[in-house]
């Protein structure tokens, strides 16, 4: 059977060079040949290790973020528990865990987990076992998550969403393209015409020959939807990943492989594949679609607004023997040299609600 390269090889050489986004695309979710559907890239034997991963006080976390949204909300006796791409399922069942304290969360939260992949699916299930007072259910997309108040809750979801780059030329701004060069290997383009302005928009006008632009239209549509819902319903969205919040240049395609950096054109479907997150862009379409909008914020100090050390200092207590490895996960966490500086913290809320815990 041919692997993703061969099949994309076939591809541009029948069709022409691809866009960055159809290559992240075929990549990372092929059916057949995609990252994250034949795998577990979680983990010290994965390819790369997430929040969650590094420290239950995470999940923890924000499991009571979502216990104290539902309060908010006037304790529905039915609401959707959202998370858009759970991993193994590790954050959702830390923060069921967390949210058996406040009475009556776990029993209104419907879990709905936003899954492509058939191999972490099965994770979940396992993760999620005797957890959830209500079976969970899991969709390909959030337009199918059911109407109605809801908490949605994406860590390091958006930075896989595929990604538009465009180059800044002599003749103007151009779509980077994929292509295949005479030695068989993969390799960048560009394309003939300028883009519309729907497809880059808010490109910079004057902006240093060379320069890079990303765009990425699937993480605006998405948000946007998401906005839409809580324009709609009572609820409450927490986005956490890594990106920036004003214009920037600068090509952020990147891969990993084995906890290294690989190169993003090398064996399509053997490693991760992200982008920087635009949160300009997310803030922008979430307020056109109705939400309200709180941060980014950085993610250490987020993280300690909502009480991080205090609960590191009661697990260290608790187990006297894991002190060290507690206070290591607590620095990863929110050290500036490490998540606390980069990753970042954005909340969505129907209009009207209270402004959301940890966004000081």
């Amino acid at each position: 059977m041919p692997g993703l390269a061969d099949v994309l090889k076939r591809r541009i050489a029948e069709h022409g060079p691809i866009t960055v986004a159809d290559y992240m695309t075929a990549a990372l979710a092929d059916p057949e040949h995609g990252y994250y559907m034949r795998r577990d890239p979680f983990g010290r034997a994965g390819d790369f290790i997430t929040a969650p991963e590094v420290s239950q006080m995470f999940g923890e976390l924000i499991g009571l973020t979502c216990a104290e949204a539902w309060q908010a909300m006037g304790r529905p006796e039915s609401f959707q528990l959202v998370e858009l791409g759970p991993g193994r399922g590790t954050l959702m069942a830390d923060a069921l865990r967390a949210g058996k304290v406040v009475q009556g969360f776990n029993q209104a939260a419907r879990v709905s987990l936003i899954e492509i992949s058939p191999a972490l699916r099965a994770k979940q299930k396992d993760a999620l076992a005797g957890l959830a007072q209500h079976p969970p259910q899991w969709l390909d997309d959030f337009s199918k998550t059911p109407e109605g108040p809801l908490v949605v809750v994406a860590n390091e979801f958006f930075d896989a969403l595929p990604v538009r780059q465009f180059v800044n030329t002599r003749d103007g701004w151009r779509e980077r393209l994929v292509t295949v060069g005479k030695t068989g290997e993969f390799g960048f383009g560009l394309s003939a015409r300028p883009p519309t302005r729907d497809e880059a928009p808010r490109a910079p006008i004057n902006a240093p020959l060379g320069s890079v632009f990303e765009v990425c239209p699937a993480a605006v549509a998405l948000v946007a939807a998401i906005a839409g819902r809580l324009s709609r319903h009572s609820g409450q969205a927490l986005i956490v990943d890594y990106g920036h919040d004003a214009t920037a240049l600068g090509d952020t395609l990147q891969a990993v492989k084995n906890h290294r950096y690989a190169k993003p054109l090398e064996g399509p479907g053997e490693a991760d594949l992200t982008a920087h997150v635009d949160f300009q862009a997310l803030k922008r379409a979430a307020g056109a679609a109705g939400a309200q909008v709180f941060g980014p914020i950085d993610q250490g100090r987020w993280l300690t607004a909502l009480g991080i050390r205090v609960r590191a200092d009661s697990l260290k207590k608790a187990s006297l023997g894991r002190a060290r490895e507690i206070d290591a996960a607590l620095k990863r966490l929110i050290g500036g040299d490490a998540m606390g500086r980069l990753f970042k913290a954005l909340a969505l809320a129907s209009p009207g609600m209270p402004k959301p815990p940890g966004f000081v």
